[in-house]
Order: C-alpha cells, then structure tokens, then sequence
C-alpha cells in the first residue's frame, strides 16, 4: 500500500548616602546615583506556520493516500501568547528594555503612600513573564511617589531603572552582582517613627537614578545634577518610611542579592499601582 506523508508543522518563536534610604529627617541625601536606561518593549513571540501537503496515489481502485490529496488542511497550531507582568499597563511596559530578562517590580499602595509590595519576575523567551517569589512587604517614601524627583521631597522616583550593583556593611551573602563590602554603609540615628536605622545599609543594591552604572553604591557622582537626588536603594527595612528608598526585610534583601544575575540584566520597575498600570 501507498505510505501517506505526514503533514509538517513548525513553530517558530522569535524571541534599586541618600536621598531616600534611611527614613531619619536629619540623614542626608548624600549618595550619587544615571537614570536607569529603558528601551523599547521586551520582545514578544510569534510563531508561523509551514504546512506541507501530500500527493495521493492512483491505483486500479481509485485515489488512496494522504490528507492532502483527499483535501483536508492540517490542524492549526496553538498560538503562544507570552505572559506579562500583572498591573502593567503598556506605557510601562515600552520602558522595560527587550534585554532584560529579570524585574523587581514594586507596587506602591497609592501615589501618597509609603506601604508597598515587591515581587520578581524573570522572562522566558517563550513563554514570557512568570513570578519567581512571593510578595514581599515593603516601606518605600514617607510621602509616597512622583514621576518628577527631586532631592528632599521625601518620595520615592517612578520608572524603570537597572540594577547593576551591590553592597553592604556585613559580607557578601552571595551576590551575583558587584558587591562592596566596607563600613562607610553605616546608618545612625532614628528613623521618622523613631525607629533605630541600625543596620539599614548591612545589604543594599543601588537603583540606578541618577547614578554611573558599574560604581559602587557609594558613588556620589549625580550625572542629572544634585538638585535631582540620588542615593536610591533597595535596603534593609527599619520599620518605618524612609527619605527615598525602597526597603525590605532583612531575608528577602538577602535572597535578593542572591536572585540577581547581571546576565539577566536585571531592572526595577516602580511606582504606585495606578502609574504602574499606565
């Protein structure tokens, strides 16, 4: 008997010393950080489809063989649609750069808040954004956000900036990224509830606003001028607001450090929901 051939289908698919980190009233903005670079949409993928039909034989009983000579097509393949970080609207979306491939995403409660939630996500050429932690609780400014920071306005910038280097006064727990260990990272005095900022900087990763990419945290170098801050960090969270930063708990700063990889270029989106979902 005549051998029917099989219809071929291929999938294609292309694909964070200081303005804000210590919340004490008297610390000063006094770390330098360039703005964070954003590009174009993550890329998405698309697939195409090649779909080879078949010619039948004739033998002395009439037509026999494959799908194609009795004109039927071949299934369609199921589209993969990647996923997207959940609350992002599209104008946020276009500043995440296509190389990158981990967020920390932090949703503040509302524009005036200083409560607010971290997760990170990494992306997978296929199948997109997936969450790769819980939620983790978060301080961020006692005033809350603006897309317009300036120094002592005691919010926390909105956007989208990179993440490319670490720090701390205690060891390194394991960090990916460039981390620099020394006791210059000392936070003294209270914070605006009264709390003790003892240990604050023991682990910090430096946003890149308003800072050079590839120095240490405690570079002081303002390239946008010191009238628009810096100094913004992911930091050890002392249990109350703080001036600028973002700060988390002691563990989750440290898996952070861990999660980070310079090979996934890795960003910070942040702001409050209603800005993030824009």
């Amino acid at each position: 008997m005549p051998i029917a051939a099989l219809p071929v289908v291929a999938l294609l698919v292309t694909g964070l010393l200081l303005t804000g980190c210590a919340g004490t009233a008297d610390t000063a903005d006094n770390v330098g950080s360039a703005p964070g670079g954003t590009a174009a949409p993550g890329g998405t993928a698309t697939e195409s489809k090649d779909t080879a039909g078949t010619t039948g034989t004739t033998g002395s009983a009439g037509t026999t063989g494959s799908a194609g000579s009795t004109g039927r097509s071949a299934p369609e393949a199921q589209t993969v649609e990647p996923q997207e970080i959940s609350g992002l609207g599209p104008e946020t979306r276009a500043q995440i750069p296509q190389t990158a491939n981990q967020a920390v995403v932090v949703r503040g409660d509302d524009m005036d808040s200083d409560r607010s939630v971290v997760t990170v996500y990494e992306r997978d050429p296929v199948t997109g954004w997936r969450r790769v932690t819980d939620e983790w609780p978060a301080h961020n400014a006692r005033e809350g956000w603006t897309d317009d920071h300036v120094e002592g306005d005691l919010r926390s910038p909105i956007g989208v900036f990179d993440l490319t280097d670490a720090g701390g006064k205690l060891a390194d727990p394991g960090s990916k990224l460039p981390y620099d260990r020394g006791r210059a990272f000392e936070a003294e005095g209270t914070g605006f509830e009264g709390e003790s900022l003892e240990g604050t900087f023991d682990y910090v990763v430096a946003i890149n606003y308003n800072r050079v990419p590839g120095t240490t945290p405690l570079d002081w170098t303002r390239p946008l001028g010191q009238e628009k801050g810096g100094g913004i960090w992911l930091h050890v969270d002392h249990g109350g607001p703080t001036q600028g930063c973002v700060a988390l708990p002691r563990e989750r700063m440290k898996e952070l450090l861990r999660t980070l990889d310079p090979a996934k270029r890795p960003v910070v989106v942040m702001g409050d929901a209603a800005s993030l979902s824009l």
